[in-house]
């Protein structure tokens, strides 16, 4: 087998690419990580890290301390480059259907493609609807020039980790590599190889990005279906978390859990991509997302009842993150429903984020000071220190629990 390259340029530090650039100058390879924000690359070249990850703090400071990884505003040259810049949606939109902004997509191209010599790989990352890595990226890099599927090849491999295990699911976890052409695809995965334990297939890059929507897509359907039943269980005055967990005792139903909608940037967004471009047949996927966007309303119009029972009630949420245990706000719907319940003004608004230092919107507070002066108690994210209360301490007050924690 020929030898691997060994320079890797990762653009964008997120949530992503800052652990994959990381890992990589770990298993050896020379890496530039890019991204736009001087403070995110000052922040990594001192050896520390701007988004929590449990474990990402040491290994950031290993691989800088060893020289392997450097960040930087501007790409360089290197043998392999990774896109993995966020995919959101576009602002400003009038339409029932959300539509993919590929801007930052299509900057990472134009800005690497100086920088592109003859055998580079080029891998996106970055989760995009079905053509982007034929469509968009490979366009792109053959309009400057560049002999694209010859000379520089292309691929799409989806990111496919779990916040809070991202450097373990990084290496465990198999992987879905497709090129836009059988040249490619064997050079992707060869990469991929060599640095992840677990299986690494082969197919094309649009069934590549298909597959990573379908993932998130599925999920967000069974997580539709999980609040619906809950909402029907509610106004019936069912125990929802009892009528699931009995339900997944059949041996072939497995109903996710239910929570106060869906958020993170994976499954609150992707399923839009595949409604986006066949609008006409995602009518089941369109639903889900439609269900799973108006649970938060749901949520607030339960704190609207309690709260007017009181004349000057304390509300105190719990979360503000997507889920729980990391500090990602990315979409969360516990972030919307504090965010609308302090427009609405329904009472003094106190809010605990145990894995925020601070919010630009909310003053933050411990749990014990929400738990002390708390008329109405809103759960929204099941984080590890919310898991110890017991509804025995809680019995004075109204208690919402959006994540079925108190038993």
């Amino acid at each position: 087998m020929k030898q691997l390259s060994k320079t890797v340029c990762v653009l964008g530090l997120g949530y992503i690419g800052l652990p994959t650039a990381s890992l990589l100058a770990t298993k050896g390879f020379q890496v530039t990580g890019v991204d736009v924000a001087q403070k995110v690359v000052d922040t990594i070249n001192s050896g520390e890290i701007h988004i929590v990850e449990p474990d990402l703090d040491i290994l950031v400071k290993s691989a800088v301390n060893s020289g392997n990884l450097t960040a930087s505003v501007e790409p360089v040259e290197a043998d392999i480059f990774i896109i993995a810049v966020p995919t959101p949606f576009v602002a400003d939109q009038t339409e029932t259907t959300k539509k993919p902004d590929l801007t930052y997509v299509k900057t990472a191209c134009s800005a690497i493609a100086p920088f592109l010599r003859k055998g580079n790989l080029v891998i996106l990352e970055s989760t995009s609807p079905p053509g982007t890595t034929d469509e968009i990226v490979a366009e792109i890099l053959a309009e400057a020039g560049l002999d694209v599927g010859e000379d520089i090849f292309v691929a799409h491999c989806p990111e496919r980790v779990l916040p809070g295990r991202i450097l373990i699911e990084l290496v465990e976890n198999d992987r879905v590599v497709g090129g836009i052409n059988k040249a490619s695809t064997e050079k992707a995965v060869e990469f991929y190889q060599a640095f992840v334990r677990g299986e690494v297939f082969s197919t094309t890059a649009k069934t590549a990005e298909l597959i990573k929507l379908t993932e998130n897509a599925y999920r967000d359907v069974n997580i539709a279906f999980a609040n619906e039943i809950s909402v029907i269980a509610e106004e019936e005055g069912i125990n929802t978390w009892e009528v699931i967990e009995l339900a997944n005792r059949h041996p072939r139903v497995n109903i996710l859990n239910p929570g106060p909608g869906v958020g993170g940037h994976c499954i609150a967004v992707d399923p839009w991509f595949i409604v986006d471009r066949a609008p006409q047949h995602a009518r089941l996927i369109r639903t889900a997302r439609e269900v799973n966007d108006g649970k938060p309303e749901w949520v607030i119009n339960r704190v609207r009842e309690k709260a007017a029972r009181y004349k000057a009630p304390v509300i105190g949420c719990l979360g503000l993150s997507f889920k729980a245990d990391v500090d990602d706000l990315r979409e969360s719907p516990a972030c919307e429903i504090a965010e609308q319940l302090q427009r609405e003004n329904l009472g003094k608004l106190m809010v605990c984020e145990p894995n925020l230092a601070a919010h630009s919107q909310f003053e933050l507070k411990s749990l014990e000071t929400v738990i002390a002066a708390a008329d109405i108690l809103l759960i929204l994210v099941d984080h590890r220190q919310f898991k110890t209360l017991k509804a025995s301490d809680l019995k004075e007050k109204i208690v919402i629990d959006t994540r079925g924690i108190i038993k």
